[in-house]
């Protein structure tokens, strides 16, 4: 058990659900709070509410991305390779859960529909794609220590 895979056991036994997970490990490298964007983020947990919905870990993932290279401010842009980081990130969730669990809904991960995730089985997939979301993230010259800057634009 490495380090991230402790971090996650912690926060999951706050409380925290998948989703919200992958936003706080990213703004803990960053060394930021932001108990807004982490509300909302739980929104995406458990398949969008009712395990019909996509994993939350693949719609954290995505925001994640976002969030490292997302328009935030009327003064920014997006990064221009926002749409190939999150296709590489979707392609391999989706490849990577379904070789594992026969598809990348919370239900198909799950094996059912649920209001509980699965430690083991959400627990290695969080892990496996927080590792991807970095590995995407620095192949693209993006510093996952340093995120986009507050004050970019003004």
């Amino acid at each position: 058990m490495n380090d991230t895979d402790l971090r996650i056991l912690q926060l999951h036994g706050s409380g925290y659900c998948c989703a919200q997970i992958f936003i706080l490990l990213c703004l803990e490298n960053m060394q930021r709070e932001n108990p807004d964007l982490v509300r909302a983020a739980q929104g995406l947990c458990l398949g969008m509410g009712d395990c019909s919905g996509p994993c939350g870990i693949l719609s954290g993932g995505l925001c994640a991305l976002s969030l490292y290279a997302g328009k935030g401010t009327d003064y920014e842009q997006a990064e221009e390779q926002l749409p190939v980081l999150a296709e590489t990130f979707r392609d391999w969730f989706r490849e990577k859960a379904t070789v594992q669990h026969g598809g990348f809904s919370c239900e198909a991960i799950l094996g059912e529909k649920s209001l509980t995730p699965n430690p083991e089985r959400c627990g290695q997939l969080l892990t496996a794609s927080y590792e991807q979301l970095i590995n995407i993230l620095l192949e693209a010259g993006l510093d996952p220590a340093e995120g986009r800057d507050v004050d970019e634009g003004y």
